[in-house]
Formats: structure tokens, C-alpha cells, sequence
């Protein structure tokens, strides 16, 4: 679990964004400190206004890297000018708000609370469904916080996603610290039934998004889950898989329950159930035994694969875990490294988005943006922006049909029809 310094810079839209990021890393188990001196990772949500901010940013950015290890940029200058920090060689992951809280866990796993109960937040319901997970990957804190999964029964977490809809929930996050493992505990392997009774049993329109599922959870009952996938509209094509590594000597030391060969095969199943559909993917980039051809071996999984959401971390050493005595990874190298794969992803990202302009889609509008626009996801989960939404009377909870205009690499713009 992270310790987190989050600084916010800008308009209210930023400030929501940074809200939404601090809500997600406290729903995995992270806490905030007031000062940088006291954290293991930073958060600089940046603004863009003028160019004298412009300068405060790069100055602010360049402040805190010296600072800190871990430092990650996002908001208006990251997605406007991300190329300035680069150029400025701030040792930073640029990266777009909702990237943030995933790339903050260094590859562990999301850590519920013991009291973790569902939250609805707007039109968003969050539903934890189990504590806790079975894997004991060698790098990952988390595991000693939580220990084995606590899975409660079927039936008392659709009342929960029934109760959020009953609230006013259209979209059900469905979290937990792997999700694909929920039920082993009880020696069942419970998720798929689980989303077949949310979507059958619990009356109204709303939508169901899947939270990390580990490669080695789900890949017994991939057939079962995609199969449900496929017959429920109420659920996105969705699945954040964490893969992290391309190569089967470096998830061997990871200690992942997954080989390279499984990863790809869960991938396989979803695409013969699902004309269209998102994967979502974590890569860690220089973790201690990663060699050039482990690397690389990465490098080609990502772009055999083609994940459309990529979470690209630098390994760093958490306090207490195997992974700790292992002598690490120059640096400078996995700066090197990082800043090759995040490139891939954005073009992997921005031809997905670029394949959308001109289609129609049926979205969710799940929140405000920035100005007079929203924030709205389709049915593969794949974000829409619709400006000008009061001309359009659309607010967060209504369903609408869009035609994609055009996108900026981590989302497209749609015109209501």
C-alpha cells in the first residue's frame, strides 16, 4: 500500500479529476500525506492556461522529482503537451487522470478495506465482492495486509448490486483485489455466476464493469466467463487482465500464477465470444531479473495482444516483500524502457479510438466533464465526450445514442443522434 502527495492545479474539472483519483487509490487501500517528504509516490495534476503556467508546471514537476522517486503528471499540460516534461527530462510517467490510480499500485493488487462496503458515487456504484486474494507475487506489499480471500456468498453481493441500483446506481464497479478468484475459498470459482445473477435478477437499465481480474484466476474459467460476457448486454466487454511481463523466466521470479501461454489464450477465448471488446493490461518495466530479451519479449506481447487501456510502471522496491534484496535495475534504464512501451501503447490506443470515428454507439453518461460536456462509456468501455451536453439535455444516468467525430488517443468525441 502507497503513500500518496497529491498536488492540483486549474480549473474545477481538474479538481473532480483529482477527487475521482484519491477516491480510486483509497478504495485500494492508499493513503494520503500532506507533504511530498512522507510519500512514496507524488500526483501533479497540471494546468495549462497560459504559458507562464506552463512554466510553473515544468518547474513544479522538475521540484518534485527531485524529491521523490515516483512522480506521476497527468491533467490539462499531460495530455495537451505531454511531450514538454519529456523534453524537460522530468523523470515522470505522463499519463491521463484514470490511468493514475492503477499505475500508483507499482503492479500490486487493489487492498479493500476490512469494512469495505458498497459506495455510490453519482450514478457509480462500487461493489467490492471479496477481501483479499491467493497469489504471492514476489514484489507485492499488499498480500501482508490482507492475507488470503474472504469471499462472501453470491447471493449476499447481488443484494448489495441490487441495493446500489434500488439507489440510483446505472453502472456497477464491480472491485476487489482479484476478482477472478472469488469463490476459491469456498472451493468454487463463483464469478461468473455471480455477474449471470446481477444481470438477470436485479431489474433496471444499468451497466456492469469488471475490476482486475489476475491471468492465473481467470484462465480456468475463461470459456464459462466469456460465454456470460457474451450474453448480457448489461455487462462492458471489458477485462483488465495484469499481464506485467512477456517473458515466463521474469513472471517465474514475479512469482505470478500465469504464464505468457494463459495470458494469450484468455485473450484468445474473448476474442471468439466478442466481436468488440477492451483489454486492459499492466506491465511492470524493469523489475530486477528483466533483461534486454525479457524486455523485448514484453514489448512484442504488447503489440501481439493489443491491449487498448495499459498500465506501464517502473518497478520500485516495496519495504518487506522478496522482491526488496533483489539488486535492481539502473534508473536511467527503466526510464529508457518505460518511455518505449508507453509510446506503443499510445499508438496501440490511438488506432483503436481512430477505428471508431464515423460508427455509432450506444454509451452511458456516467459523469460532467469539463465546461458543458460529459463523460460517457460504450459498450466495449471505451470513453466518449459529448460537448455541449445541456443543448443535448444529457446528464449523468442518461442512455444515449452518439456518432464518434473524432478522438484524442485516450478518448473520442460523439455527437448525440
Amino acid at each position: 500500500m502507497a503513500r500518496y502527495h497529491i498536488e492540483t492545479y486549474g480549473c474545477t474539472s481538474n479538481r473532480g479529476e483529482s477527487r475521482e483519483i484519491e477516491r480510486r487509490l483509497r478504495d485500494a487501500g492508499h493513503h494520503r500525506v500532506e507533504g511530498v517528504e512522507e510519500a512514496d509516490v507524488a500526483i501533479l495534476n497540471t494546468c495549462t492556461v497560459v504559458e507562464k503556467t506552463e512554466r510553473n508546471m515544468l518547474r513544479r514537476a522538475q521540484e518534485l522529482t527531485d524529491e521523490i522517486a515516483d512522480l506521476y503528471v497527468t491533467g490539462c499540460m499531460a495530455l495537451a503537451q505531454g511531450e514538454e516534461f519529456r523534453e524537460a527530462d522530468v523523470d515522470a510517467e505522463v499519463l491521463h487522470w484514470d490511468e493514475v490510480p492503477e499505475a500508483v499500485t507499482n503492479g500490486e493488487c487493489p487492498t479493500p478495506t476490512p469494512d469495505a462496503e458498497p459506495i455510490l458515487d453519482g450514478v457509480v456504484g462500487i461493489l467490492p465482492i471479496a477481501r483479499g486474494c491467493m497469489s504471492n507475487c514476489s514484489y507485492c506489499i499488499t498480500k501482508q495486509a490482507t492475507g488470503r480471500v474472504e469471499s462472501p456468498p453470491v447471493e449476499e453481493n447481488v443484494e448489495k448490486a441490487r441495493a446500489l441500483v434500488h439507489a440510483g446506481a446505472k453502472e456497477i464497479r464491480i472491485t476487489g483485489q482479484d476478482t477472478g478468484v472469488y469463490g476459491w475459498d469456498t472451493g468454487e470459482r463463483k464469478l461468473p455466476e455471480l455477474l449471470e445473477r446481477i444481470c438477470t435478477e436485479i431489474e433496471g437499465d444499468f451497466r456492469v464493469r469488471v475490476g482486475m481480474a489476475n491471468p492465473g484466476g481467470i484462465h480456468g474459467i475463461r470459456e464459462e466467463l466469456a460465454e456470460v460476457f457474451a450474453a448480457h448486454d448489461e455487462l462492458y466487454n471489458f477485462l483488465h487482465a495484469p499481464v506485467q511481463s512477456g517473458s515466463d523466466e521474469v513472471l517465474e521470479e514475479m512469482r505470478r500464477q500465469h504464464r505468457v501461454e494463459q495470458y494469450v489464450e484468455i485473450v484468445e477465448t474473448f476474442d471468439d465470444h466478442l466481436s468488440e471488446w477492451t483489454l486492459s493490461t499492466d506491465f511492470i518495466v524493469g523489475f530486477p531479473t528483466e533483461d534486454d530479451e525479457d524486455h523485448e519479449m514484453s514489448m512484442a506481447l504488447l503489440r501481439e495482444t493489443r491491449p487498448e487501456k495499459v498500465n506501464v510502471t517502473r518497478f520500485s522496491k516495496r519495504p518487506g516483500t522478496d522482491a526488496a534484496d533483489m539488486k535492481g535495475l539502473g534508473g536511467t534504464l527503466k526510464k529508457e524502457r518505460s518511455k518505449e512501451m508507453s509510446a506503443a501503447k499510445r499508438d496501440i490506443v490511438g488506432e483503436a479510438y481512430e477505428s471508431m470515428v464515423g460508427t455509432e454507439r450506444d454509451v452511458l453518461v456516467t459523469e460532467h466533464g469539463t465546461g458543458d460536456s460529459v463523460k460517457c462509456y460504450d459498450s466495449a468501455y471505451r470513453q466518449v465526450i459529448v460537448q455541449n451536453a445541456d443543448e443535448h439535455g444529457l446528464e449523468p444516468g442518461d442512455f444515449a445514442t452518439v456518432e464518434v467525430t473524432g478522438h484524442q488517443t485516450m478518448y473520442a468525441f460523439g455527437e448525440p443522434l
